[in-house]
């Protein structure tokens, strides 16, 4: 395969700069990636993003606020976190620093800054929900929307395996060793991903080294769970998306249910859901040539006969 070329940068709208990486020529067709609750833009892995280039998108993937080398926000949650989420278990909104809202206008700023006018969008688990209010709130920008392992956050969804939503909400100890912190996040990506396809350990140590290189803020982390809890109930949202849509979701999801994805496709007008048995929350090796033939495949239909407005 030809070089790839990367283009890297930081917004300058808004007042949270976003960094991003903008793979690929920029006469295709944009794909917006938007990666999930404390998880950087590399969690979207490099031959993830070769593959989708090889299909002919240009491929922009990008550090939510909060979290690798984005802008770091300062508010607190005023509230105790078991009752925002016993409140976001009933669905209703609660005041926090920011929202899955003000995430979805970053994504904004971000295709302002690259003077892309409508892309693709890619979200996966928290980016699936921010992607379900980009297409809601600015239609005009969404082209096609792809939904990984995420959940329309509406009441008596099943909720996560206890186990990893400990291991979520658990914060490394101050005195945490490098060594400490390299290991919980290995034993955590571990916990989410696919128990049939586990991550190749060589890969898994590279990851982790890059991910703590970045930088890893466990306080913007919980700013981001604030978001999401605060947010409550997204169908209001994905009610009004009317970009073709596609849902993707793995059977053995432990952490978003297979239940989430079936909201999503129920909430959204003429959505197609795609199971994946064995499937975790994770983008398994093995797995990645099904998934992007679907993306793929599911980007080109808007497109047939009519090109990128």
């Amino acid at each position: 395969m030809n070089e790839i070329e990367i283009r890297r940068g930081v917004t300058e709208q808004g007042d949270v700069p976003i960094a991003y990486e903008d793979w690929g020529a920029v006469s295709h067709p944009p794909l917006l990636l938007i990666m999930g609750i404390g998880a950087q833009m590399l969690l979207w892995p490099d031959d993830f993003c070769r593959a989708l280039v090889a299909k002919g998108f240009r491929v922009i993937r990008f550090d939510n606020r909060d979290v690798g080398l984005s802008g770091k926000t300062q508010g607190q949650r005023r509230m105790p976190l078991w009752l925002l989420m016993l409140r976001a278990q009933l669905g209703w909104q609660t005041a926090v620093p920011y929202t899955l809202a003000d995430m979805a206008a970053d994504a904004v700023r971000l295709l302002d800054h690259l003077q892309i006018p409508q892309a693709h969008v890619l979200g996966a688990s928290m980016g699936g929900m921010i992607a379900q209010v980009l297409a809601a709130e600015y239609p005009q920008r969404v082209r096609s929307l792809t939904i990984l392992f995420s959940s329309t956050n509406q009441p008596l969804l099943p909720p996560p395996a206890p186990s990893l939503l400990l291991r979520l909400l658990r914060r490394p100890p101050a005195e945490a060793t490098q060594q400490q912190r390299q290991q919980a996040m290995k034993d955590f990506l571990r916990a989410l991903g696919t128990r049939s396809y586990p991550l190749d350990e060589a890969e898994l140590d590279l990851l982790v080294r890059r991910l703590l290189k970045r930088g890893v803020e466990p306080e913007g982390m919980q700013r981001q769970l604030s978001a999401l809890l605060g947010s409550g109930d997204l169908r209001r949202y994905s009610r009004k998306i009317s970009a073709p849509t596609l849902v993707i979701h793995g059977e053995a999801d432990r952490l978003v249910r297979k239940a989430g994805g079936v909201a999503i496709a129920r909430a959204v007008a003429n959505a197609r859901l795609h199971t994946i048995p064995g499937m975790g929350h994770d983008l398994p090796p093995q797995l990645r040539p099904r998934l992007i033939a679907l993306i793929a495949e599911h980007a080109a239909e808007p497109c047939a006969g009519r090109g990128l407005q």
